[in-house]
């Protein structure tokens, strides 16, 4: 399904930019790797903000189970998105490369680090919704799926970030993964040099929020009740 779910994306974003003629918008390369590129790293980041805000929590029967608990859960939801979405983009560009033509990656290693910050950045976000999930759990799951939604635009992965006007950049600036997605565009095509963007953003608002996010779970830790839901 994870498969699936990216070649689907793949092929609608590949028809709107066609028949809106914005295929010159793209860097200069393998128009459909542009596409790829954008895809694979959107998906990790929102596969691992979903897991990981998703993952059992201290009141879950599979806590009972010891040596479990809730940062093995955590850890084993975050390993589990990274292995479905790098199966799947290491799948889909393998075929896509034998099958219809061969691809170039100016710097793989560097592509490679990118998809992990990608993949980082979805656990911060997903660290902090999920301790605020015990407290407010109609509003963290809202928040969750609203940052999803919003990731399809404010990821800019169907955006070349240097031909943007600075008065749009300007709504794109806060979003980790837009920096993110460009910078990995950078280590993709030989032709294409970031100049907007930061890997420094991306790399300290992960920390933080993951920092944060380990400081919230300690401290709802200390609060979880199985009658936690009666109170509300």
């Amino acid at each position: 399904m994870s498969i699936f779910n990216s070649i689907l994306m793949i092929a609608i974003m590949y028809v709107i930019f066609d028949m809106l003629g914005l295929r010159r918008v793209a860097a200069r390369g393998d128009f459909l790797l542009f596409v790829m590129s954008g895809v694979f790293m959107y998906r990790t980041h929102i596969s691992a903000l979903g897991a990981v805000s998703g993952a059992d929590g201290p009141t879950s029967p599979m806590m009972l189970h010891a040596p479990m608990n809730p940062i093995i859960s955590i850890c084993g939801a975050a390993l589990a998105a990274l292995y479905n979405q790098t199966l799947s983009a290491v799948v889909i560009l393998y075929v896509y490369s034998v099958v219809i033509r061969p691809i170039s990656i100016e710097d793989p290693v560097g592509v490679l680090g990118i998809h992990m910050l990608a993949w980082a950045s979805g656990i911060g976000i997903g660290m902090v919704l999920r301790s605020a999930r015990p407290w407010q759990p109609d509003l963290a799951s809202i928040l969750t799926k609203v940052l999803m939604r919003i990731n399809v635009i404010a990821s800019g992965k169907m955006v070349l970030v240097n031909n943007m006007p600075p008065k749009l950049r300007a709504w794109f600036d806060w979003n980790p993964l837009f920096h993110v997605i460009d910078q990995g565009r950078g280590h993709v095509f030989l032709n294409y040099s970031p100049h907007f963007t930061s890997i420094s953003y991306p790399i300290f608002f992960t920390l933080t929020f993951i920092v944060i996010g380990l400081m919230a779970e300690f401290f709802t830790r200390q609060y979880a009740s199985a009658s936690w839901n009666k109170r509300r």
